[in-house]
């Protein structure tokens, strides 16, 4: 009984199957071995070399040195142009208020911010504005500014000035050092130094004998030292 075709010696023989991952001699998709994973391609990483890296702290160390004194000089003639103009406006204010309330108003060195000091002629422990004479026990303070925190040093080296009395017309009624009397005979100046006492931070406050007031400096006013 005939079961089945028998193969003929004339018919070619099959392909060899090239195992895992080979095409099949029936034309299937190739196969993959289970946990075969393809290799990723090598890229180098990215550095710095110990050159480029000894460029940059040098290039940052140049700016470093640079910048500051150029910071210090920034904040130190901000702080000095605060510290005159504080000392300004205050008594522009006193000078004002005397104006309009038409009575003396008085501006003096007060390290305690209550009262006039009697001996004291340091501007930069402190001072207050207060209606009355600088004798007053007990004055009624308008403004009140309190000691400089560093080492700033306020002085009217010529006069001693400690006490600024204004009119009611405006016009300086009163000078005083401590509780005396005095009498300049030209323009007043009362210096800013910082530390360093350099005059390229120095300012001055310059008043007249009849209360106008201005701030200077030694470029403008060689006598600001």
């Amino acid at each position: 009984m005939y079961t089945g075709m028998t193969p003929s010696a004339h018919d070619p023989a099959p392909a060899p199957w090239k195992g895992v991952g080979a095409a099949s001699p029936h034309g299937t998709r190739p196969l993959h071995a289970a946990g075969v994973t393809r290799q990723a391609s090598q890229t180098p990483q990215a550095g710095v070399t110990l050159i480029e890296l000894l460029v940059v702290i040098a290039v940052a160390a140049i700016l470093t040195f640079i910048a500051i004194p150029s910071y210090k000089t920034i904040t130190t003639s901000a702080r000095i142009t605060g510290e005159i103009n504080g000392l300004l406006g205050d008594m522009q204010f006193a000078r004002a208020e005397a104006i309009k309330e038409g009575q003396s108003v008085t501006i003096c060195i007060s390290s305690n911010q209550i009262t006039c000091d009697s001996s004291n002629t340091a501007w930069q422990s402190g001072w207050i504005v207060f209606q009355g004479a600088p004798t007053s026990s007990a004055p009624n303070v308008l403004r009140l500014q309190a000691a400089f925190s560093g080492s700033d040093t306020l002085v009217d080296s010529g006069s001693s000035t400690s006490a600024i009395t204004f009119g009611r017309e405006g016009i300086i009624g009163g000078w005083y050092s401590g509780t005396s009397a005095i009498t300049p005979s030209s323009n007043t100046l009362i210096t800013l130094h910082d530390s360093t006492a350099n005059t390229h931070y120095t300012r001055c406050l310059q008043i007249s004998p009849v209360g106008a007031m201005q701030v200077v400096q030694n470029s403008n006013n060689g006598s600001c030292t």
